[in-house]
């Protein structure tokens, strides 16, 4: 990375200490002044409190299997923040992202005098919107950061909206009820526009069906349009069969593990059918079988080591801890689990730390490479309240004995706690086989 990129990119980082600002005013000024790239593709929004990257990961596989110009925006990032934003499926160069920055900069500082100053994520969603326009991307597979109503990504108008599941998560910003936080997750729904979701409480759906019916937008629930059957499963992936109300698309490898990723499948499947029927797009059950097989996406469930299996995975709330939990038990029947976790702390860390704890009996804890960690005494004295037999690490050294623990006892070592940890793990992985890596630190 030179230097000039490096400066960018410390200044860039420099808007987090603007902190999370939800509304929209800021960002349509912005984008108003920039030329409204926004406006020059069409977009599946997805949204919800787990599932939406690997949903997000899928849609975009599929249509560039089908031979569409297909972009993704996820976030957060655990390497380099260039991974957030892709086009064809290539992250955004680092060039690219030098002159984005260059281009976005005054408008940024324009907008500030009239509307306060630009977020970190407001910022970063508008270099993906003029990268996608530049590249002339047709589709993008849109995440949303956080919420939906208000969330920097709502100011397109996607011809699908997804909305992956609901769970109690940022209540300081959504509510702190299933209902409230529903109500900032369905704010993504646009008039006359489908909108596709997954499982949810009852509760939180009726939140949803509500908005819908509201703003005139079919609701489709996709365990109703898609089915999804798991053949079987190895560390290698799950062998899937797959049909719909109109096509059978027969057996396809997915990459992605655990049964959650069942119901993720069906999600992006039924968008992307959705998405066709809207826009007259050709999408043969070949590309959509293609699509699955190819999928990527690092840090859920991802092995990367088979001797002992050390398992990397994002999941850092209540309810991922307990899919989670549920993936584990399938993959590794009966054998010892032993737990490396680092948490931040505006996540509900003694929840999580509760449910896992019932899979597992060892863990050493350590402190995540970020201003919002749990140092990692704390998390240590969580874990020891829960029965774990816990221990206090730094990340290379738990690496090390967790492994020697899992060979000396035919056991297997899980990471997780934080997307951020999962970051520092594959940059350390990339050290370790040789590869140059720089790893930014982002929200």
């Amino acid at each position: 990375m030179n230097t000039q990129l490096q400066r960018a990119l410390e200044n860039l980082y420099k808007r987090r200490t603007f902190g999370i600002k939800p509304g929209l005013d800021r960002m349509n000024d912005l984008l108003k002044r920039m030329g409204n790239p926004q406006n020059q593709f069409a977009a599946v929004h997805v949204a919800g409190t787990n599932g939406k990257g690997s949903v997000c990961a899928m849609v975009d596989s599929i249509l560039r299997a089908a031979g569409l110009s297909c972009g993704l925006y996820t976030s957060p990032h655990l390497i380099r923040l260039n991974e957030r934003i892709q086009a064809y499926g290539e992250c955004i160069s680092d060039d690219e992202l030098m002159e984005l920055i260059g281009f976005v900069d005054p408008h940024a500082e324009a907008s500030a005098k009239e509307h306060g100053e630009v977020t970190f994520f407001e910022y970063v969603t508008a270099v993906a919107f003029e990268h996608f326009r530049r590249k002339r991307v047709r589709l993008v597979a849109l995440e949303t950061g956080m919420g939906g109503r208000l969330d920097a990504t709502n100011v397109v108008t996607p011809y699908v909206s997804v909305i992956t599941g609901i769970g109690i998560e940022h209540t300081a910003y959504l509510g702190k009820t299933l209902e409230a936080i529903a109500g900032e997750k369905a704010g993504i729904i646009k008039p006359g526009r489908p909108v596709v979701c997954g499982e949810m409480p009852e509760e939180a759906f009726r939140v949803v069906e509500r908005t819908a019916a509201e703003r005139r937008a079919s609701l489709i629930k996709a365990s109703e349009m898609v089915s999804v059957n798991r053949v079987s499963q190895s560390l290698d992936g799950q062998q899937v069969g797959i049909s719909s109300e109109d096509t059978a698309y027969g057996g396809t490898l997915l990459p992605l593990l655990g049964k959650h990723q069942l119901g993720n499948c069906a999600m992006a499947v039924a968008a992307v059918e959705v998405l066709a029927g809207h826009m007259g797009l050709d999408l043969p059950p070949t590309a959509v079988r293609a699509g699955l097989k190819a999928v990527k996406w690092p840090a859920r469930l991802q092995v990367l080591e088979k001797s002992p299996v050390v398992i990397l995975d994002g999941a850092h709330n209540p309810e991922a801890a307990e899919i989670l939990a549920g993936a584990l038990k399938e993959l590794v029947r009966k054998k010892k689990i032993g737990l490396i976790l680092g948490m931040l702390r505006d996540k509900d860390y003694r929840a999580f730390i509760k449910t896992i704890a019932r899979m597992a009996k060892k863990c050493w804890t350590v402190t995540v490479d970020n201003e919002r960690t749990v140092d990692r005494s704390e998390l240590a004295a969580v874990a020891g309240e829960s029965g774990l037999d816990a221990s206090e690490s730094d990340l290379q050294a738990a690496l090390r004995e967790s492994r020697e623990w899992a060979l000396a006892d035919d056991g297997v070592v899980c990471i997780a706690g934080s997307l951020y940890l999962a970051g520092e793990v594959l940059a350390l992985v990339e050290r370790s086989s040789g590869n140059a890596v720089r790893r930014d630190k982002g929200e």
